[in-house]
C-alpha cells in the first residue's frame, strides 16, 4: 500500500550535493592542469584525499580563512599569515577540515622553504589533501584555469540534466510502464537499477542475470540495512546512500509508493542522483496519472513468470532469489503452476486470491498457444498444503473476480513441487494442459490436472529432448503441410478426435463440424498419414506428437 506523508510535498527533485557531483574536478584533476603543473606540485598527503571534489579555488593567507569557507574549496596559499605555533597550526588545519575544505596547496619560497611537519601530520590525520608547489606561479593564472574547468563542467552538467529530463518526460507522456522506465534508468546509468515497494518487495529490476543470486538473496534484510545507512548519511542533506547503493524515494503529493535503488556504476555528467531522481519523478507521475493501481505488480511480476517459461534465467539459484525478492516464498513452500483461462486475471487479484488461502502468487501473461484471455500463475502455499480440486476451483473463481463468467472459466493445474525446478515443470504442465483444448460445456469451473494426464507429464519431462521433438514433427508433417497449403483444419480435427476416443459424435461436436464433414476429414487424415485412427497404439503416438507440438507453442 502507498504511504501517505502529509507533511511532505514532491521530494523526488531534490538538488544533489556538490560533493557527489561528477562535473566538479577532483583535487587530482586540478593538479593535472597545465597552470598548476608549472608550479611543480608535490603531493604530501594524497591517496583518497585526492578524490575530493573541488567546488572553488580560494586564495588566502589568512589564519582565519576557515570561517569564510562553505565546503569544497581548495585553498591556495603562501602561508605568510599562518600561525607560528605548532598547536595553532594544527588547529588551523583542523578548522579547514571541519569547514569541508577539499585540500591545501602551499607555495614554497615566499614564507616557507619546507612544509611545516605539524601541518603534514595534521593533514594526514584529517585525511585532507596537502600539496606543495616548488616553483612560483601566478595565482591569478591558476585561479582562472581551475574556475574555467569548474564552469565548463557545470555547463556540461546542465546540458546533460536537460537531456535526461527531456528523456524521462517523454517516457511519462508516452505512458511508459514502470519496468521500461527502470530499464531506461539502468541504460542511462550503466548500472543495475531496482524498483521496490514500501514492503521492500522488488517490483522491477534491470540486473545482469549473473548477479541476481548474489544481489537478491536476503533482499529484504539487505535493503532495510541499506535504507538505515542512507538515512544516517541523509542527515547532511546528501542523496541517500547505503552499502554504496544510491536510494531515491518515489513519491508525490505526500504519497510514497516505494524506492529506486541504483547500484555502483560510472559517473554521469548530470549526476547519478539527479538521473535517478528524474526516473523517480517519471514513476511518481505515472502512478498519479494511471487509474490502474496494479500496474507496478503486473509489469514486474509478469516478466518473472514469462521469463521462467521462456528460460530467461542464468540459474535456478538466481531465479529463486529474484522470485523471493518479489515476495513469493519458495523455501519451506509447496509450489504449483496454474493457467486460468476464460478471464482476464490481474497480478493483484491472483495474489489476493492466494493470500486468502494462506499463500502468495505471481501472475504472468497469456502463454503462447493458450487462448486468451488467460493468465499463467505460480502459486506458493505453506509447506505440506495440498491444492485439492475444490481449492483450485475456488482460487480460480477468486482470481477471476465476481464479474467472470464461470461457464467459460478453466483452471489447469500442474503437479505440486517443493523447489523451483519442480515448480517450473509444474508451470509447463499447466501451460501444456491449457493449450489447444476446447472447454467442455458446464456450469462450474472446469478443472484440468496434470496428475490425470500422464502423457502431458511425459511431454513436460522430455520437452527438451530432440528425439521427442523429431517424433512429433515426423508424424504430423503430412497434416501440417496440408493445412499450410490449403488453410485447413486437420490438426484441430485430429485433436478433437483424440480428446474423445471412441465417441466420434462428441468429437464432431467439439470440432464444430457436421458428422459427415467430420468423417470426411478423418478419412483424409488416415489417407495422409497412412494410418488407422481406430488403432490404440496409433492414437497414443499421435496424441504424444500433438502434445509435443502444442508444448512447443505451434
Amino acid at each position: 500500500m502507498p504511504e501517505r506523508r502529509e507533511d511532505r510535498a514532491i521530494q523526488t527533485d531534490r538538488p544533489t550535493s556538490w560533493s557527489d557531483s561528477p562535473t566538479l574536478p577532483t583535487v587530482r584533476e586540478v593538479l593535472a592542469l597545465e597552470a598548476v603543473a608549472q608550479g611543480v606540485p608535490e603531493v604530501l598527503v594524497g591517496d583518497a584525499a585526492l578524490d575530493a571534489r573541488v567546488r572553488w579555488l580560494h586564495v588566502s593567507d589568512s589564519a582565519g580563512v576557515a570561517r569564510l569557507l562553505n565546503g569544497g574549496e581548495l585553498l591556495l596559499s603562501t602561508g605568510s599569515s599562518w600561525p607560528s605555533e605548532p598547536a595553532e597550526l594544527r588547529a588551523f588545519v583542523a578548522g579547514l577540515s571541519d569547514a569541508g575544505s577539499a585540500g591545501i596547496v602551499l607555495e614554497l619560497g615566499t614564507h616557507y622553504r619546507y612544509p611545516p611537519t605539524v601541518v603534514r601530520e595534521a593533514a594526514r590525520e584529517r585525511g585532507l589533501a596537502l600539496i606543495v608547489l616548488h616553483r612560483e606561479v601566478k595565482f591569478v593564472t591558476v585561479t582562472e584555469a581551475v574556475h574555467s574547468r569548474i564552469i565548463t563542467g557545470q555547463t556540461d552538467a546542465l546540458r546533460a540534466r536537460d537531456e535526461v529530463r527531456e528523456r524521462f518526460t517523454a517516457l511519462v507522456l508516452r505512458g511508459s510502464p514502470a519496468d521500461f522506465i527502470v530499464h531506461q534508468l539502468a541504460q542511462t546509468l550503466q548500472a543495475p537499477v531496482v524498483l521496490e515497494n514500501l514492503g521492500h518487495e522488488v517490483v522491477a529490476a534491470e540486473v545482469p542475470l549473473a548477479l541476481e543470486e548474489e544481489l537478491f538473496t536476503d533482499w529484504e534484510l539487505r535493503s532495510r540495512s541499506a535504507h538505515r545507512r542512507a538515512e544516517l548519511r541523509d542527515e547532511r542533506g546528501r542523496p541517500g546512500s547505503g552499502e554504496d547503493w544510491l536510494i531515491v524515494p518515489v513519491e508525490a503529493r505526500g504519497i510514497r509508493w516505494g524506492h529506486l535503488i541504483a547500484l555502483p556504476g560510472p559517473d554521469h555528467a548530470a549526476g547519478r542522483a539527479a538521473v535517478l531522481e528524474q526516473g523517480a519523478i517519471a514513476l511518481a507521475v505515472g502512478r498519479l496519472a494511471g487509474a490502474d493501481d496494479d500496474e507496478w505488480g503486473r509489469v514486474g511480476r509478469r516478466r518473472l513468470v514469462d521469463g521462467l517459461l521462456a528460460g530467461r534465467f542464468a540459474g535456478l539459484g538466481g531465479a529463486t532469489a529474484r522470485l523471493e525478492a518479489a515476495g513469493l516464498p519458495l523455501h519451506s513452500a509447496h509450489l504449483y503452476g496454474l493457467v486460468i483461462s476464460g478471464a482476464a486475471v490481474t497480478a493483484e487479484a491472483a495474489d489476493a486470491a492466494a493470500r486468502a488461502i494462506g499463500g502468495r502468487a505471481v501472475a504472468g501473461s497469456t502463454a503462447e498457444g493458450v487462448p486468451a484471455p488467460s493468465a499463467t500463475i505460480l502459486l506458493s502455499l505453506p509447506a505440506g498444503t495440498v491444492l485439492d480440486d475444490d481449492a483450485a476451483r475456488g482460487f480460480a473463481r477468486a482470481a477471476a473476480g465476481p464479474g467472470a463468467d464461470v461457464e467459460r472459466l478453466t483452471v489447469s493445474v500442474g503437479r505440486g513441487g517443493d523447489d523451483l525446478e519442480q515448480a517450473l515443470a509444474s508451470l509447463h504442465e499447466a501451460v501444456d494442459l491449457a493449450r489447444g483444448r476446447r472447454r467442455r460445456a458446464g456450469r462450474e469451473v472446469q478443472l484440468r490436472r496434470a496428475e490425470h494426464r500422464p502423457l502431458v507429464q511425459l511431454v513436460t519431462a522430455l520437452r527438451d529432448d530432440p528425439r521427442v521433438l523429431e517424433h512429433g514433427e515426423r508424424m504430423l508433417a503430412p497434416l501440417v503441410m496440408h493445412d499450410l497449403g490449403r488453410g485447413g483444419d486437420l490438426l484441430d480435427v485430429l485433436e478433437a478426435m483424440l480428446a474423445h476416443p471412441g465417441n466420434r459424435t462428441a468429437a464432431a461436436s467439439a470440432s464444430h463440424l457436421s458428422r459427415s464433414v467430420f468423417y470426411q476429414r478423418i478419412s483424409l487424415i488416415e489417407e495422409l498419414l497412412d494410418a488407422d485412427l481406430d488403432d490404440g497404439e496409433t492414437q497414443t503416438a499421435l496424441h504424444l506428437a500433438l502434445l509435443v507440438r502444442r508444448s512447443a507453442g505451434r
